[in-house]
């Protein structure tokens, strides 16, 4: 038991318990384009978790597919012609243990209306575009065909928030987990507000993109760029690597099951945190811990 204690206190400590961030970490460029949203050009507002909680003190709201993030701290804004292009600190791989084979998530600010307000029943989609493109080496790039940058899904950033909520929730959604792919807006639109939770299954939702059909192992920086001449203007909230299925424990995606995986665990122990609640229950606690300690190599 001792020995186990101290084991546990190492790993905990050890820089390689540490997980990295799943999102992106630097912005590589920004050039607004022409008529960005008045005030939306802080370019690091691309970096780290997207926004689950918005409004400031004046406008408090949970992010919600029908209350999206609007703080210029938030989010930034590229104009007709413009472009904006970040990097992660590591690959984004190509991982077929990634839920429904998608590995980056990009947040816009799209959102819904509500056929029967305040009820959370979908009707049109509001959203503003975005060409993605990606890249191993921030040289080469492919474009992303057939997904908006700024499109859907809405963000989501509570589990347990209301559609029109004024405080945060108690659980938060997960940033790193897609939507399956076949639910659209369209499948959506009509739907009561049970309906909607079930299809985003614990994720907060995102535009999800699968690097298999670009012929890619691996990306390390992600663009962002609206036409010239665009009527619209893409706001764009966060880039996130989809977290594969961590069932067995791996929770550092190192291929095996050991001390930097329970220093990683511990950290986040009775938190929300999802990469780390193996049984999606939504809490960091012994049943996670015991299902790691089962799975160890």
């Amino acid at each position: 038991m001792h020995r186990l204690a101290i084991v546990v206190l190492l790993a905990a400590l050890s820089p390689s318990a540490r997980a990295q961030s799943p999102f992106a970490s630097s912005v590589v460029n920004y050039s607004p384009g022409s008529s960005p949203a008045g005030g939306f050009t802080i370019a690091a507002s691309a970096l780290g978790e997207p926004t689950r909680f918005t409004g400031g003190p004046f406008f408090p709201q949970a992010v919600t597919p029908f209350q999206p993030a609007f703080m210029a701290s938030e989010l930034v804004s590229i104009g007709a012609g413009g472009e904006l292009v970040v990097a992660f600190d590591h690959d984004v791989t190509n991982d077929p243990r990634n839920p429904f084979g998608v590995d980056l998530i990009v947040f816009g600010n799209a959102f819904f209306g509500d056929a029967a307000y305040p009820t959370g029943t979908p009707s049109g989609l509001f959203a503003e575009g975005g060409q993605i493109a990606v890249s191993a080496d921030g040289s080469t790039w492919l474009t992303v065909s057939g997904i908006d940058a700024d499109g859907f899904a809405p963000t989501r950033g509570w589990l347990d928030a209301s559609p029109y909520a004024t405080v945060p929730g108690l659980e938060p959604t997960d940033f790193t987990r897609p939507i399956d792919p076949s639910i659209t807006a369209a499948s959506m639109i009509g739907q009561d507000w049970a309906a909607v939770r079930a299809m985003y299954d614990g994720s907060g939702g995102g535009a999800g993109i699968d690097l298999a059909p670009l012929g890619l192992t691996s990306i390390r920086f992600v663009r962002v760029r609206v036409p010239a001449g665009a009527m619209q203007s893409a706001e764009i909230d966060g880039f996130s690597d989809v977290a594969p299925e961590a069932a067995n424990g791996d929770l550092d995606r190192n291929g095996i099951i050991d001390g930097a995986d329970l220093g990683i665990m511990l950290s986040a122990f009775g938190s929300g945190e999802p990469s780390a609640d193996l049984d999606r229950n939504g809490t960091v606690d012994g049943g996670d811990l015991g299902a790691l300690l089962a799975a160890w190599s």
